[in-house]
């Protein structure tokens, strides 16, 4: 199949729709998830779309690089982002780092880090969050969590709390319908009708508390597996960037 005809058929989790989708999950207790970021972006061509994020550093958040955008705004501390409370911090994004090998095609090394031009306060409702050592494994057949803004269904509107689902580590070759699927710098996660979806891009993927996966892509129906991106694959680059800034 020609690779503009595949790409067709998959929906890039960072569409210009509204806030992405948790599909079949539940809303999370509120501020009980202080490190998700809402990311607030204007595309280069002028449009507005939404990713999410997650606070690593004061001052550093981690997402996807199909996030990037002529500008970004994060807003850290919500659970309802259309209702705004004294737990909000809104910061701009002073340096946006996408890897330096991402693929836009094949969705390869998606992942990037926002420095924030202020330090986040940290407080009840924002904190940071740890993510994978190098080289971690995790091993398939693990329940973890999946974090985001969105709907409940494909076909409702996006959910304005965020939400979260249980999903499954799953075996490589589950993903093997995704022609540029690797397992090395890659997770396969998901069955059921458990899913992230468009808009959810960025978000982390929780194995016990610690930030294992960024959510990459999907199929356009949404029906799982999804891909998300290795974060202990990235850890060398990860640490020189927060290192040289």
């Amino acid at each position: 199949m020609h690779l503009p005809v595949l790409y067709l058929l998959l929906f890039l989790l960072n569409s210009s729709a509204k806030a992405g989708e948790i599909i079949g999950g539940t809303e999370c207790i509120p501020h009980s998830r202080p490190y998700m970021a809402y990311l607030e972006i204007e595309t280069s061509e002028n449009h507005r779309s939404a990713c999410s994020g997650f606070l690593i550093r004061r001052n550093f958040v981690m997402t996807a690089a199909h996030c990037a955008g002529r500008s970004i705004t994060v807003l850290l501390g919500a659970h309802n982002k259309k209702v705004k409370e004294d737990t909000w911090q809104r910061l701009e994004v002073e340096n946006q780092f996408p890897h330096p090998e991402y693929d836009e095609h094949l969705k390869l090394n998606d992942i990037m880090l926002l420095k924030l031009k202020e330090k986040a306060n940290v407080t009840l409702g924002v904190g940071t969050l740890p993510f994978s050592a190098e080289f971690k494994s995790i091993t398939p057949g693990r329940v973890c969590r999946a974090v985001g803004w969105g709907k409940t269904n494909v076909n409702e509107p996006a959910s304005d709390t965020l939400q979260e689902v249980k999903m499954r580590i799953l075996d490589p070759q589950n993903c093997n319908h995704f022609p540029d699927f690797h397992d090395e710098p890659q997770l396969c996660v998901g069955k059921k009708m458990r899913n992230v979806y468009k808009g959810d891009s960025g978000g982390p993927l929780l194995c016990a508390g610690i930030a294992q996966g960024i959510a990459s892509y999907v199929h356009r129906n949404a029906k799982p597996p999804a891909v998300f991106t290795r974060i202990s694959h990235y850890r060398p680059w990860i640490n020189k960037i927060l290192r040289e800034n």
